[in-house]
């Protein structure tokens, strides 16, 4: 079964840092000793047991031999390993007794006193017993004594239990008593079984001796030590029971002990010899039932005694491993228990020490013992006709790199061998797991995104890495798919699908580099997600979790490291959805196989099984991880409308998108879209507009000329046909009439009053563009229901306008500003009078026929009001004006102007208030810090008119009078305001009719300062019927301004100290009273006549400081 092994020499290593022994006592016998020493020490394995649960090792040992001297000794705290001296040996060929006591002892006692002085305990006294010397002794005593002299006076007087007198006796007369650790014990027995001294012995004769010499120690061990000591040192003696279970093997094997058929003639002869080289039992243990000489003898006596023999010394040795914990050194003998079970054609015996041994190297990652082991285990399945289990052995071992290429080609024709026989008489598959046969490299889908639609076809290419020494044809390569619909029948869209899935559709896996088992830190991570579970009824949260999505990765895992060679017991599934590919041949190395599918039923396809069919044998991997999916969708047409630009401006023509994605519908000729037209917003529609039809895969797949029909309420648009899941886009051109929302009152140069209708400002005093939304019902063929879209269009322009007078001149002024990023061409300005006035004529003051209007810049147009006859309080226009983008050549429709309405009210004026400073009296001039009077005149300038007609408005018995406030505020604090700052009067309502009022005010800046500011309100006494409605636009600060309550009586009460604007806060006893109301007359009724007037100031000549007002 097995390819013969050479046998491969040992590799001896050298020690560069070697572990230092001193030698005391007669040098001259270590000298002559020592080139032997030397060179047979490191050629004997030891076992390096490791703490902190290391698994043991063998390792070979080399020492550095050097003179006893007190200097090498460590001082206390010193621990540095390279100068350490870890054995002392004595050495000493005395066999006298005269001579011993008068030197010898003596020598060993100083020797013994300095190690106790240093604490060194590990120490060793060889005794060399010379049989010449002996011979020339006429009264000696026992060879013994010595021996016994020296244990009673050195051993028995340790209390370190570890240094246990030790009688060593060997053939060539050498007698050494150990008294050191057992490993020591061990190490020197090994190291003296090659040291031949000169000595030529016959084949097993050092095996006998070593033999005798572990089971003389073990014995005198038991004769000095109780079973409780002997129990709990067992991890001191087991080696040497290892030993002679090892040695008593070599003497089987080479007795012919072992082998079926037992010994043959040679086999006895050399057992003769053997024994006969035994000698005579020693007569202190003639007497012996159990003694070691009695056993070895009786172990080569026969086959069955020596069976008996092995198998008690080998179960002993591997209970005593197995107890301290050396489960590696149990297996190891149990390994060559199953060898010993193999020669003696018993495999049902050997399979269970096979698979221990085989369990205990995959799980600390031994690989050339994996190796040698499945070599042994699949000799015993195959007699055994467990052929599952020798077929996965062979996979195993037909991708193991370990072997030769010879090896490896065996075990893999082993497999296509049982596969060929079983072909002709089908029969149940074997099942086996596939990553020894091949690994699963990548995966690369196409399309890349992994989407398909229903009837599209799907290509899934895979790189399998076989690890087979030759092709290997396979019937198929199968790949078995989950299939899973998506929950309340949701149907994923082709867009959402690909958002969510990797760009490039390549999944690559994880290569099984090691043929072992990892460590417990290389397992893959968790990958968790959450879960949670409504109610159907309030979508309420009633349950939460946490669920491991690769927990089937995990468990794999663990139970392989549980059962590591057992059979694979991978299940083949079996369903509808199946991706095959037959007749592949696999070469050696990487095979790219690709797998086509046409998709059926919407859905999710989980990539679950991989499997490969050799005749009755299936190679399975049962998980493919990472997940691997794909998407099948079924897509409903749908119409998709978008602008080109960034926003659709309106005024001009703007390119509009529209996409057709077909879905699971098929476009016929004659099919068209039937938009509903909008009065405000035109379809343009060109001879050379086309239609591009498109793959699902972004794929030109043709185009067509489009056809645009019009009428005056639907717009038909013409779809060339297209197949099903396909695109059809195409560009119109839409143009949305240019108008401003209508405003109406005043409006400043700031902002505009609220737009109506669809017009949405988005900031009204901002730079934000006024949109309007146009929607668009849409007939599609496919629909019965029709598709609303809405198109949304900004205004280039934002306009505002504003009343300028000039006394009883009244001009309109309209800004338009250009708040978009294109230039436009302005022409044709017109401003009308909307309400068919015909007195009443706008004079422009623009003569130029067109201007260029740039991107964020603002043209103004000014018109002066001129009537003939008294126009009405309010005033209704309009104004248009053409444009045209800047870069545009000639366009291919003609623009509607733009347009403008706005209302004026209040426009004539009907107060003209003038401001004059004078210098105290004396001076010429204003000075800093000193009083001026301020003189303000109010000056009425026209006679009763409809915009007096309020609650103000006092009849008298000849004229009538309203109310006014006013107000002197600076706000650029130039000026102190002293005395009454505002007051109201009773202005008669009539033609040049004047109120003056004086007051006092301090410069406080040097300079041309100008006026204080002069304001008026309309006086509202608080029996008005709106006095309880509170107008914001009415009201002038109104929580700060003093009201008393006989203000009627007293006009010029409630007058108000105040610098600059300040004024005083309304005193808590008003709180609940009916109050006035302040209302500001519009700008045109009030014509302020000193506006831009300033003031010389000059700095007092006292100051030191002199502040200077520019302005």
């Amino acid at each position: 079964m097995d390819a013969p092994e050479e046998p491969v020499p040992p590799v001896i290593y050298t020690m560069e840092n070697k572990p230092i022994v001193t030698c005391a006592g007669d040098q001259n016998l270590f000298t002559s000793i020592y080139p032997t020493l030397s060179q047979q020490l490191p050629r004997e394995p030891m076992e390096w047991r490791r703490s902190y649960g290391r698994a043991p090792k063998m390792i070979h040992l080399e020492s550095n031999f050097v003179q006893f001297k007190e200097e090498l000794l460590p001082k206390e705290g010193n621990k540095a390993l390279l100068t350490f001296p870890f054995l002392h040996i004595y050495w000493t060929e005395c066999c006298d007794t005269e001579v011993y006591k008068a030197t010898v002892k003596d020598d060993l006692t100083k020797w013994q006193n300095v190690l106790k002085a240093h604490s060194s305990v590990d120490w060793l006294i060889v005794v060399v017993e010379n049989d010449a010397k002996k011979r020339n002794k006429t009264n000696i005593l026992p060879r013994t004594s010595i021996v016994d002299k020296i244990r009673n006076d050195f051993c028995n007087k340790q209390s370190d239990r570890r240094n246990l007198p030790l009688f060593l006796r060997c053939y060539s007369s050498l007698k050494m008593p150990w008294c050191s650790t057992m490993n020591w014990t061990l190490c020197f027995l090994s190291m003296l079984s090659t040291l031949v001294l000169g000595v030529s012995v016959p084949p097993g004769a050092l095996d006998c001796w070593v033999f005798l010499s572990c089971l003389e120690v073990l014995q005198r061990i038991e004769g000095c030590c109780d079973r409780a000591q002997i129990d709990s040192n067992i991890a001191h003696t087991v080696g040497l029971w290892s030993y002679a279970t090892e040695k008593l093997k070599s003497l089987g094997y080479l007795c012919g002990l072992v082998s079926e058929q037992g010994p043959d003639s040679e086999d006895l002869n050399r057992t003769v010899d053997l024994l006969a080289g035994l000698g005579a039992e020693r007569p202190e243990t003639a007497n012996t039932a159990q003694s070691p000489y009695k056993k070895l003898k009786e172990a080569l006596s026969s086959v069955e005694a020596f069976e008996k023999h092995y198998l008690d010394l080998s179960h002993a040795t591997i209970e005593m491993y197995t107890s301290i914990g050396r489960i590696r050194s149990a297996k190891f003998v149990g390994k060559d228990l199953a060898e010993f079970y193999m020669r003696k054609k018993s495999p049902q015996k050997a399979e269970i020490y096979l698979q221990g041994a085989l369990k205990n190297y995959l799980a600390e990652g031994w690989a050339l013992p994996i190796t040698h082991t499945r070599k042994q285990l699949a000799e015993c399945q195959k007699h055994l006709g467990q052929i599952e289990n020798y077929l996965q052995t062979s996979s195993l071992l037909a991708s193991d790199r370990h072997l030769t290429g010879n090896e490896r080609e065996y075990f893999c024709r082993e497999i296509l061998s049982f596969a060929s026989q079983q072909a002709d008489s089908p029969g149940h598959k074997i099942v086996l797991p596939m990553h020894p046969f091949a690994q699963l490299r990548d995966l690369h889908f196409t399309p890349s995104n992994a989407v398909v639609h229903v009837g599209g076809v799907l290509s899934v290419e895979i790189t399998v890495c076989s690890q087979m020494p030759v092709p290997v044809h396979a019937e198929q390569i199968a790949i078995n798919v989950h299939f899973s619909i998506e929950k309340n029948n949701y149907r994923k869209t082709a867009e959402w699908l690909t958002k969510h899935k990797t760009a490039n559709g390549i999944v690559s896996f994880p290569a099984e580099t090691s043929p072992f088992p990892t460590s417990q830190n290389s397992l893959p991570a968790l990958e968790l997600c959450e879960m949670f579970e409504r109610s159907p009824s309030d979508n309420s949260l009633h349950t939460t979790g946490i669920i491991c999505k690769n927990v089937h990765v995990l468990l794999r895992k663990q139970e392989s490291g549980a059962s590591l060679e057992a059979p694979s017991g991978a299940a083949l599934e079996s369903g509808a959805h199946v991706l095959k590919c037959t007749a592949v041949t696999l070469e050696p190395g990487p095979n790219a196989i690709t797998f086509r599918t046409q998709a059926k039923e919407p859905g999710t396809y989980t990539l679950r099984q991989l499997c490969a069919s050799v005749g009755p044998v299936w190679f399975v991997l049962p998980h493919i991880y990472p997940l691997v999916q794909y998407d099948v969708y079924s897509q409903e047409p749908q119409l998709h409308v978008e602008p080109l630009a960034d926003s659709l401006l309106a005024g001009i023509p703007q390119k509009v998108k529209f996409t057709v994605t077909t879905g699971h519908y098929t476009v016929k000729n004659g099919d068209s879209l039937q938009l509903s037209n909008v009065e405000a917003m035109l379809i343009l529609g060109h001879e050379e507009n086309r239609a591009v039809i498109y793959s699902n895969m972004r794929e030109k797949a043709s185009d067509a000329a489009l056809r645009v029909q019009s009428s005056d309420k639907v717009t038909s648009i013409s779809l060339p046909a297209a197949p099903a899941y396909h695109m059809i886009e195409f560009e119109l051109e839409v143009l949305s009439l240019p108008s401003a929302p209508a405003t109406g009152g005043e409006s400043t140069m700031l902002g505009m009053t609220e737009p109506h209708g669809k017009h949405k400002d988005t900031q009204k005093a901002g730079h934000c563009m006024a949109t309007m939304d146009h929607k668009v019902s849409i007939d599609c063929p496919w629909s019965i229901y029709s598709t609303v879209i809405s198109l949304t269009f900004s205004m280039p322009f934002r306009t505002t306008h504003s009343l300028l007078s000039s006394g009883t001149r009244k001009y309109v002024q309209v800004c338009v500003q250009n708040l978009s990023e294109l230039d436009f061409q302005l022409s044709g300005s017109h401003l009308a009078e909307t309400g068919g006035r015909t007195d009443l004529r706008p004079v422009p003051l623009n003569t130029e026929a067109e201007q260029r209007i740039h991107s964020r810049q603002a043209v103004f147009f000014v018109w002066e009001l001129k009537w003939t006859q008294e126009p009405p309080p309010s005033l209704h226009c309009r104004f248009s004006v053409g444009f045209s983008p800047a870069s545009e050549e000639r366009l291919s429709v003609s623009l509607k102007p733009y347009t403008y309405e706005f209302q004026v009210d209040n426009f004539l004026t009907l107060y003209s208030v003038r401001a004059e400073i004078s210098p105290p009296p004396g001076t010429e001039l204003c000075k800093t810090g000193s009083l001026c009077s301020l003189e303000v005149s109010i000056t009425r300038l026209s006679d009763l008119s409809d915009a007096d007609k309020d609650e103000a408005l006092t009849e008298r018995e000849d004229y009538f009078s309203t109310k006014l406030m006013y107000e002197v505020v600076d706000n650029s604090s130039n000026w102190a305001v002293c005395g009454k700052s505002s007051g109201v009067i009773s202005m008669p309502v009539a033609a040049r009719a004047t109120h003056r009022v004086r007051m006092e005010v301090m410069p406080l800046f040097a300079g041309y300062l100008p006026l204080p500011d002069v304001r008026l309100f309309k006086y509202l006494p608080h029996h008005s019927a709106h006095s309880s409605q509170l107008d914001a636009d009415s009201w002038i600060e109104n929580d700060s301004l003093s009201v008393d309550k006989h203000v009627d009586d007293q006009l010029d009460s409630g007058s108000v100290q105040s610098r600059g604007s300040t004024r005083s806060v309304a005193s808590s006893e008003h709180k609940g009273l009916p109050m006035p109301r302040l209302r500001a007359l519009p700008p045109g009724q009030a014509f302020n006549a000193s506006a831009g007037t300033q003031v010389l100031v000059i700095p007092s000549q006292d100051d030191h400081v002199l502040e200077v007002s520019v302005t």
